[in-house]
């Protein structure tokens, strides 16, 4: 298991395909990791086939990476920290950026606060940002309480509590942890090339063809027939990322 240092926190990262391939991090959702997101549903098999160097990361919190129990660890810029410190430790300049859900929004604080490590960024299941009371409800399921009448919350934390490699107070405290949302002019300010992607039926990612709109230059696919759940695995997802990717720029790179 390979593992680095960033900022006093253990982050577990796995490395596939070709070395001399052009690199590619890519970062799961909420309640997952890696495999789960990203080998399982064949993202790891698509993009080596393509000659990419794929990055996985556990994000702080998930699968085998160490998870503190303190909300202030999980602010989003910490987390697109990261990315950046990842990169740092494989001596990369840069990468081009995947992330699905908590990943795609870790993305775009990715974009905004590490512009200069960043190719292009495919950002799914992104939509608009939603206030604090649905964060609360999901944490105060992942603590137990089954009193809580929300259906997100609900499916949160099933998901979670049918893995055991998942700490559900760390999930608790990563969904509470700061994350606001970006504001016009970051936005404004991205220069990445960045393609949303979301599910036709997913309401957890609604508002993400507004929210490209906002983004100078950036596009917006519908996945048809999908929502949060299964629109990871679905080959429109996998086409168009994957002919949004080509255009990236082609340098190769090498990890020490």
């Amino acid at each position: 298991m390979a593992v680095f240092d960033s900022a006093g926190i253990r982050l577990r990262y796995v490395l596939a395909g070709p070395e001399s391939g052009r690199p590619i991090v890519l970062v799961h959702g909420y309640c997952s990791d890696y495999e789960l997101n990203w080998l399982g549903t064949r993202w790891q098999e698509a993009l080596t086939r393509a000659d990419r160097l794929v990055i996985g990361l556990d994000c702080r919190g998930h699968g085998r990476s160490e998870k503190p129990h303190d909300p202030a660890a999980y602010a989003r810029r910490t987390m697109a920290d990261d990315v950046a410190r990842l990169l740092d430790h494989l001596d990369l300049a840069d990468a081009d950026y995947l992330g699905y859900s908590m990943g795609a929004r870790i993305g775009l604080d990715v974009a905004v606060a590490h512009s200069d490590r960043i190719g292009r960024a495919v950002l799914g299941g992104l939509g608009s940002w939603s206030n604090g009371r649905r964060s609360e409800l999901i944490a105060r399921r992942m603590r137990g309480d089954e009193a809580v009448d929300d259906p997100v919350a609900e499916m949160f934390y099933r998901f979670a509590a049918a893995r055991e490699v998942n700490d559900l107070e760390a999930l608790a405290c990563c969904i509470l942890g700061p994350q606001p949302a970006p504001t016009e002019g970051e936005l404004a300010g991205i220069r990445v090339p960045v393609a949303i992607m979301a599910g036709d039926q997913d309401p957890i990612a609604s508002g993400g063809q507004n929210l490209a709109a906002r983004i100078p230059g950036s596009s917006f696919v519908s996945i048809t027939g999908r929502n949060h759940m299964n629109a990871v695995p679905a080959r429109q997802f996998k086409d168009a990322a994957l002919a949004f990717l080509d255009g990236s720029r082609s340098r190769p790179h090498v990890p020490s």
